[in-house]
């Protein structure tokens, strides 16, 4: 018997708009409503909308909050002001992801806010819990409480303006800072955040204001977008995807965000690790690359040498929608991870040959 898919507070719309639904980390989630390429290019080139519901929220507050999250997560939380976001990742000893994360520093004092991937949240809530012992904190997985819309696209600012008037001040963000909003009694945050490439916000709220602000989007002709484009826009944009770029297996030194590890600090989970990693000590590395022909190279395709070695595997790839280039992801032996080496990827019978390039594929415009 298969396992009851949990439902976000916006799945009737996504079956009203007739959405093509799928299970995603456990949900019945949107993959598209008109078409990929649609969706894709309407948040290129004007605005688009997510719906992020599935998104963990755990939150984290004490006396030891800092010091906790700091011991936890990657990045430094102790230069943070209040209202700053940061990107890391949660560890293993062994250096392996738990998860990739963003960390809010909230407006009171000693309060965190810890936004993890939909598939993880069980578990970065128990593994956040085990290392908590000895620490004076209260962890809170607050996830079914909050429904998330992720609004990108080049006119997304002033599309946020004009339908939620009470988020105005929204505008003002730099890029990785957030505020809190009322809305009536109920609190609203507000953050320059996305997983697009594009400027944009997500809007954290309670399901039934989710519920009003979707429908407040819709009719202001925001385009409804579903997790296909999400992967497509996320992956030229050279982010990672839990799972296939960022794994138990597969470190930030490995995936190439040891910019995100910061040695600097007294300790974190996995500390050690990294450092020996740094020092050489990893086999692979991810790697951007471009191929010559417009086959597809699909995740879990072979990277190969030119007499057929096989030194890699495709993590994630597409026909690009923005370069129309066809592109992937591959995790390589790292002695074939320099820029310019040629690379072969076999589908299925046949070999396409390549080049590695940089991992951002896309260049970004986020507003700094």
């Amino acid at each position: 018997m298969e396992p009851t898919l949990n439902l976000t507070c916006l799945h009737d719309s996504h079956v009203a708009l007739g959405a093509k639904m799928s299970p995603f980390a456990g949900f019945d989630m949107p993959i598209q409503y008109s078409s990929i390429t649609e969706e894709h290019l309407a948040v290129r080139n004007k605005v688009g909308m997510f719906d992020v519901s599935h998104m963990g929220e755990i939150f984290v507050c004490g006396p030891d909050a800092e010091k906790f999250v700091n011991h936890v997560f990657t990045n430094d939380v102790r230069p943070m002001a209040p209202g700053q976001i940061l990107y890391g990742m949660m560890l293993y000893p062994d250096g392996g992801t738990v998860d990739d994360l963003l960390v809010y520093k909230e407006f009171e004092a000693d309060h965190f806010l810890l936004v993890v991937n939909a598939a993880n949240i069980e578990k970065d809530y128990l593994w956040i819990k085990d290392h908590s012992e000895g620490f004076d904190v209260k962890i809170d997985n607050q996830s079914d409480n909050w429904g998330q819309i992720a609004l990108q696209g080049p006119l997304a600012e002033e599309t946020l303006v004009k339908v939620l008037p009470f988020a105005a001040e929204a505008a003002s963000l730099s890029f990785y800072t957030f505020n809190d909003f009322k809305d009536g009694s109920s609190r609203v945050i507000v953050s320059r955040t996305g997983y697009t490439g594009e400027d944009g916000f997500e809007i954290y709220a309670a399901p039934g204001l989710i519920v009003k602000y979707w429908e407040a989007f819709l009719a202001a002709g925001v385009v409804p977008c579903g997790l296909g484009c999400r992967d497509t826009l996320r992956f030229e944009a050279g982010l990672p995807l839990y799972g296939d770029e960022l794994t138990p297996e597969i470190s930030p030194v490995m995936a190439g965000f040891s910019m995100f590890c910061k040695l600097d600090k007294e300790e974190f989970v996995g500390k050690e690790a990294i450092i020996a990693q740094k020092a050489g000590a990893i086999t692979k590395k991810l790697v951007g690359i471009e191929l010559q022909d417009k086959a597809i190279p699909r995740a879990g395709y072979p990277v190969e040498l030119e007499d057929g070695t096989e030194v890699g595997v495709v993590t994630t790839g597409y026909h690009s929608i923005s370069l129309e280039k066809s592109i992937c992801f591959a995790l390589v032996n790292k002695e074939y991870a320099a820029l310019d080496t040629p690379l072969y990827v076999r589908i299925r019978k046949k070999v396409f040959p390549g080049k590695v390039v940089k991992k951002r594929f896309y260049q970004t415009n986020y507003k700094k």
